[in-house]
């Protein structure tokens, strides 16, 4: 999910039997398509799809791997991604989700220093950081600014979405990396837990 250019999908199809490489990006698609044909690798299969709608039966994946993505979608959809996720992967898959791992409380200390860090660099650009501070803080104010969960938020979200073994390591960057897996019996994000994420704001 969020394949982008490929950086994932090829070097998984390398190792494996066969890749859904999926994006929401038309562009982003093509590109991968020819890179792929360009390296000979005929077990890719570049996808135009979002996150929150796989195109893939039931059970069919070993391992998801969800790339920089899922900070685009809002809380409500962030479960629905999982509830996917959850979907097409076997029984004892492994879901793996490299992300921007923050929030914008104030009151967390990892997402204070942060928040911090980003706002100090893009400054010492000087006015053209000045500039992309105030467009970002419009965007933030109008609600159509990225939507990056921290640490708390996946693990409890994973939890709530069926499942187990989640292991979350934080890098030194604002991102993170979540690792979870499926388990016998599990079937997903109920509707229950999907209504009452539905208002969820980042």
């Amino acid at each position: 999910m969020g394949s982008g250019t490929g950086l994932l999908s090829l070097a998984f199809a390398e190792r494996t039997a066969r890749v859904w490489a999926i994006d929401s990006s038309p562009a982003m698609r093509e590109y991968l398509r020819v890179k792929a044909a360009s390296a000979d690798l005929h077990n890719v299969e570049s996808v135009l799809a979002s996150a929150v709608s796989l195109p893939l039966v039931d059970g069919v994946a070993d391992l998801v791997v969800s790339n920089y993505c899922l900070h685009e979608l809002r809380h409500a959809d962030k479960y629905r991604a999982l509830a996917e996720a959850r979907r097409v992967l076997k029984p004892g898959g492994r879901l793996v989700i490299g992300d921007m791992m923050f929030s914008l409380n104030p009151m967390q200390s990892r997402d204070r220093r942060v928040v911090t860090a980003k706002l100090r660099k893009i400054a010492r650009r000087g006015l053209p950081g000045v500039w992309r501070l105030l467009k970002n803080a419009a965007r933030l104010a109008s609600g159509r600014w990225e939507y990056p969960a921290n640490a708390a938020w996946w693990h409890e979200a994973l939890k709530r979405s069926g499942f187990d073994h989640i292991s979350i390591e934080m890098l030194a960057h604002e991102g993170g990396i979540a690792i979870a897996e499926t388990h016998v019996g599990s079937t997903g994000v109920s509707r229950e837990n999907l209504r009452s994420v539905e208002d969820d704001r980042p």
